[in-house]
């Protein structure tokens, strides 16, 4: 039975998420539909550059994204009580850059900002609404929709009403959906090489590094947001594990586990098969919750639910030795 969504992400705190949007019926994100013949390729740009814009307007960082032909997928860290920290004058700028006046002008977005200033009760609920994950899927989602139907002349959904939310209890399980999302489009059959895996994080992240090597050897930042908080794992250090990861996910090849593993996995579990089997588990074997069997059934306590979808893989994944 569908759960309301606002029983998975506790309020008012901290949390990370990995999301997925899908797009209802034959409708196109991006890519060549073969069917119609259309290219709707120009589109990844408006979903990356909306990406970035909604993660410096809320209190939230984007860790992972991947822009595939009919969905997409996001890694988010979102923390509600960072949001008190905003004066009301940053709080009504982030919002403007969000929705801006139909007629957007400098009298305009002024008229608009006093107008919000001067509304104590509208400015707190736009408060808790930059620290609110389905305000941010919301402000991603909806202007790519109407845009996407004004392209195609044509009205009604665009998007499946609800998105996929699965809740990443800890570090490893925000590690191996990061690398489950970068590694979409090599599991897709539309690349095979990291750095070709156009319109994800993990290209942006090889370019960035092209450019300045040095942040190989540096702590691992989001994409984007406003929060900048850095991962416990360096950027070489992950590349080299997607890397390494992807060439496991490989058909003809699962179980043959090579010598040369990255150094990083001796960190997130004893042997690299449960790494493999976690990574691969994001997209199926996990549903509503991703992590060790414990914090699993705390979630699950905290929902008032016996149990989640995963709870056994978890145990399964612990007795790997």
């Amino acid at each position: 039975m569908t759960q309301p969504r606002s029983r998975l992400v506790a309020k008012d705190t901290a949390g990370t998420f990995h999301c997925v949007q899908r797009c209802v019926r034959r409708a196109f994100l991006c890519g060549i539909d073969h069917y119609s013949g259309r290219s709707f390729e120009h589109r990844r740009h408006w979903i990356q550059s909306r990406i970035a814009l909604v993660a410096s307007c809320f209190a939230a960082d984007v860790l992972a994204y991947a822009v595939m032909s009919n969905h997409l997928h996001i890694v988010v860290h979102i923390d509600p009580t960072h949001v008190a920290a905003w004066d009301d004058e940053a709080v009504v700028e982030r919002w403007l850059m969000l929705f801006p006046p139909r007629n957007d002008c400098a009298v305009a977005r002024e008229q608009k900002r006093l107008r919000i200033l001067g509304d104590a009760p509208y400015l707190t609920e736009l408060r808790r609404r930059l620290g609110d994950l389905s305000w941010l899927m919301r402000c991603l989602a909806e202007p790519i929709a109407r845009r996407a139907n004004a392209e195609d002349r044509c009205k009604g959904r665009f998007w499946e009403g609800r998105y996929k939310c699965q809740l990443l209890c800890d570090e490893r399980a925000v590690l191996a959906a990061m690398a489950y999302v970068d590694l979409n489009p090599i599991r897709a059959g539309m690349a095979d090489r990291l750095e070709s895996s156009v319109h994800t994080s993990v290209q942006q992240r090889i370019v960035h590094a092209q450019h300045a090597p040095l942040t190989l050897e540096r702590p691992l930042l989001p994409t984007s947001g406003s929060l900048l908080r850095c991962l416990p794992i360096h950027t070489g250090e992950y590349l080299a594990l997607v890397d390494w990861t992807g060439r496991q996910l490989r058909e003809g090849k699962r179980g043959a586990i090579p010598s040369d593993a990255p150094n990083i996995l001796q960190s997130l579990g004893p042997t690299s098969q449960r790494w493999i089997l976690r990574v691969n588990a994001i997209g199926s074997g996990y549903w509503r919750v991703v992590g060790e069997a414990h914090d699993l059934i705390a979630t699950a306590q905290r929902i008032g639910q016996q149990w989640v979808k995963g709870l056994g893989l978890a145990r399964k994944i612990a007795r790997i030795v």
